[in-house]
């Protein structure tokens, strides 16, 4: 079913559904009516002669100058091929096209005074699968993603490079002409209208709360999984250990790791009282509240996305009794503040999910299993280098986790003397997620092979979840032998993880009705 809009605020899911998965969309007849009636707003004032910004005069630092009536086509048209100027690598195609649903969401809102016109055209592009070409820099995060923005505009216009629905790069004339559309030509307002907005941050933030809802209900199944592995203790996950605490994430994360353990033979082979370990280490024992805690963070994150979803961010903006007013609303900073939050907690669920799997490979800590988990060791080397990769991921992790949002460059000759740098903020986020996904399926990958040798040694069964896991996951990928080429099994694993085959493995394992803490990983 189409997704309608300007009936009411998209949702992150429905974001993702259109960005990633190519759901089409429709224009809700109220929303085009509205547009109607504030373009009137503006087309009246453009023969005032009272100079209104954006309307009748230039833009930025040029705000004072006046641009008379039969050049304003041109100073939109201007507007847009001028603010077009992005370079670098090509913006990812999901990321484009949440920056175009997102700024059609604002124009359908009825507040950015364009014509119905032009919300039909991003619908035609997106519903085409035309989707501009855009370099990675451009937005400073303020004035709205300005360059991204522009070059969406610019295929709108029929000028620039897109990609077609089949992903071949051509003129964007050819592309609407093939789909049989026309270029749109811009006037008063509607440059602006088209560049003004958060779109491309937002865009990212939203795409990123719907990677990791999963990945941190992810995150807790290898945490699971490596406690039973590692012959560490279930009972801190206990109930009335939690509600000492009661962070709603950690009960979630905790409530899962219980799940996931549940009926464990493993966990049961070694509660006698021949176990002498007092306490788990931490990446074991404190794992509900390190995963707790980026759940949320993520909770935080989703608020601020659902408040920006439902703003209408244009400068100037038409207001509800009909006035043209300058705004600061373009301002990025809460987007970049909770783009910037996300990533300090990717990179440390990150960087517990390395120590649990540095455990497994270390004779002193693994509980009697080999060195690196290897066949033989020392002519194997078992997921030694495995461990490698992890670390390189985790430290440049902890490199993104520093904030873009405290950085600002003036510009525009000092009238934007204060900027987000959230466009910053949501690239780099994008690269923590992937980096996260393959941390925890290297995780995945070396608890599943200690599972193996784990019960093979104690004759017991694993819980079913973990068993479920490990099978899914031998289904592609060998179990404990000697060394292959190991880059093809993280690769499979990874996959793995980013599908949610593991993950829905684990919860169809559950003999009983799912709790809500493993439905997802953000409280909506």
């Amino acid at each position: 079913m189409p997704i309608t809009i300007g009936a009411r605020p998209l949702t992150t899911a429905e974001v993702t559904a259109v960005a990633r998965h190519g759901e089409p969309v429709t224009l809700d007849a109220a929303a085009l009516t509205r547009m109607a009636e504030t373009r009137a707003i503006i087309e009246a004032l453009a023969d005032d002669t009272v100079p209104h910004y954006g309307i009748s005069t230039g833009f930025g630092a040029l705000a004072t100058t006046s641009i008379p009536p039969e050049r304003r086509v041109d100073l939109q048209r201007s507007l847009v091929r001028s603010h077009a100027a992005s370079s670098g690598a090509e913006v990812e195609t999901e990321v484009v096209r949440a920056t175009m649903l997102l700024r059609l969401q604002t124009l359908a809102t009825g507040r950015t005074g364009a014509r119905p016109d032009l919300a039909e055209q991003y619908a035609a592009l997106l519903n085409a699968s035309i989707t501009p070409i855009i370099g990675e820099y451009g937005s400073l995060g303020c004035s709205g993603d300005l360059a991204p923005l522009a070059h969406i505009a610019l295929a709108a216009m029929g000028e620039g490079d897109v990609r077609d629905a089949a992903g071949a790069r051509m003129p964007a004339a050819e592309a609407l002409a093939a789909a049989g559309l026309a270029p749109i030509v811009l006037r008063e307002k509607e440059g602006l209208a088209l560049i003004n907005g958060t779109d491309g941050m937002l865009g990212m933030l939203a795409l990123a709360l719907e990677d990791l809802s999963a990945l941190i209900d992810t995150a807790d199944l290898a945490a699971a999984m490596s406690i039973e592995a590692l012959l560490g203790t279930d009972a801190v996950l206990a109930d009335d250990l939690q509600v000492l605490r009661p962070h709603p994430g950690q009960a979630r994360s905790a409530s899962a790791m219980r799940a996931f353990l549940r009926d464990s033979g493993v966990v049961a082979s070694h509660k006698t009282d021949d176990c002498t370990r007092v306490q788990d280490a931490y990446s074991l024992r404190c794992a509900p509240q390190v995963h707790g805690a980026a759940r949320d963070t993520l909770t935080f994150a989703a608020t601020i996305a659902e408040r920006e979803l439902a703003s209408a961010i244009d400068n100037p903006v038409v207001t509800l009794d009909g006035r043209v007013e300058s705004n600061g609303n373009f301002h990025g900073a809460p987007v970049a503040y909770a783009l910037d939050f996300v990533a300090i907690a990717v990179a440390d669920l990150a960087s517990m999910s390395e120590r649990r799997t540095d455990r497994f490979l270390d004779v002193a800590r693994n509980a009697g299993l080999p060195p690196f988990l290897a066949h033989d060791p020392g002519v194997d080397s078992g997921h030694m280098i495995a461990q490698y990769t992890q670390a390189g991921i985790v430290s440049e992790l902890k490199r993104l986790a520093a904030p873009a949002s405290v950085d600002s460059i003036p510009s525009s000759a000092m009238q934007e003397d204060h900027v987000s740098m959230g466009w910053a903020a949501g690239r780099k986020l994008r690269r923590a997620v992937d980096g996260l996904s393959r941390v925890v399926a290297i995780e995945l990958l070396t608890a599943a092979r200690a599972l193996d040798l784990r019960v093979a040694a104690l004759g017991v069964s694993p819980a079913p979840a973990t068993a479920a896991v490990v099978d899914r996951l031998r289904a592609d990928v060998p179990g404990p032998g000697p060394d292959r080429y190991l880059a093809p099994d993280i690769d499979a694993a990874h996959a793995l993880v980013v599908s949610g085959a593991l993950l829905a493995a684990a919860r169809a394992s559950l003999t009983v009705t799912t709790p809500p803490a493993l439905t997802t990983g953000v409280d909506q």
